[in-house]
């Protein structure tokens, strides 16, 4: 007898848990309406900015464009992508994504490794060092004497050499390499591994879901950053195409429209303006697809172990 009750008491148990009642269900459908209008409103900017950049001058002056183009045309994205000063930009910021991401990941994991071993002498004072930086500074004019100091005020590496180590990403990924085995160490030391072949064969191998999401955070990071060359670039040659996107915006676009008599036909500078935009958002979107796969596993076990 009671054997057969605790088999109905948890076949009701069960069943109950199946079961929705009316209030689950109004929160779920709050739930999803709340986070439909969320996502809706993160995109219709976006999806507006195309629909200016693909419309005829009229069109967008008078302010009838929304949701979709009229007067389709192309002529805003051959004016933007043929303009000297947007494809120099871009080549900068490429360069400087590219560069300071790899340097700054390699630069963070060397920091991370040796971190995550308890064995590290000193290795408290270090993180408390490491902690001490994300919370206190130096300031924007003892940084900037600095960088004149070290000669690289105008100069390409200043937009990426100050920014090497990040703590907070530095931290993610030594509570990853924590959460790793010791037993992998140990079987490799065993065989006579030094403690930059265990890292290099071993340990990033196995760490490729977090070094790709910080990689992404570096990227995303170097690539929207326009104060650090507003402070330290003086050089046209050298402003990168955030830098770029500014100052067309607050400059007159009339200046750029001088340059190309038929684009200006039929193109407004809200046109110019919203190209510009699109054209620099999509080489992190293209990127981002890529990284997907390994960015929330990355950031969960990077945040949470150890």
């Amino acid at each position: 007898m009671q054997v057969n009750n605790v088999v109905k008491t948890a076949s009701r148990k069960k069943t109950g848990g199946l079961r929705t009642s009316s209030s689950e269900k109004l929160f779920h459908v709050i739930n999803y309406a709340f986070f439909i209008l969320l996502g809706l409103s993160t995109i219709f900017p976006f999806i507006n900015l195309i629909a200016k950049s693909l419309s005829g001058e009229a069109a967008v002056v008078s302010g009838m464009v929304s949701l979709y183009p009229i007067d389709f045309q192309v002529g805003t994205y051959k004016y933007v992508a043929s303009n000297s000063l947007f494809l120099n930009a871009f080549l900068v910021s490429v360069t400087v994504t590219f560069v300071g991401s790899i340097l700054a990941l390699i630069m963070t994991t060397l920091a991370a490794y040796p971190l995550s071993k308890p064995r590290l002498r000193g290795r408290k004072i270090f993180i408390l060092m490491y902690l001490f930086t994300m919370l206190f500074s130096g300031g924007l004019i003892p940084t900037y004497l600095l960088m004149h100091k070290l000669h690289l005020i105008d100069k390409l590496p200043v937009l990426f050499l100050p920014f090497m180590i990040n703590v907070y990403n530095m931290l993610i990924i030594k509570s990853y390499f924590e959460s790793l085995p010791d037993s992998l160490e140990e079987s490799a030391k065993i065989d006579g591994a030094s403690n930059i072949r265990i890292l290099l064969r071993i340990i990033l191998p196995l760490s490729l879901p977090v070094l790709a999401t910080i990689g992404l955070f570096y990227a995303v990071t170097f690539w929207n950053d326009y104060f650090t060359s507003l402070i330290y670039i003086n050089s046209a040659n050298l402003k990168p195409l955030q830098l770029y996107l500014k100052e067309l915006f607050v400059t007159s676009t009339d200046v750029f429209l001088r340059t190309n008599v038929d684009a200006s036909l039929n193109v407004s500078p809200q046109s110019i303006q919203a190209a510009s935009i699109i054209l620099a958002t999509l080489p992190i979107i293209v990127v981002y697809p890529f990284l997907q796969k390994y960015f929330v596993k990355g950031v969960l076990v990077g945040s949470v172990k150890g």
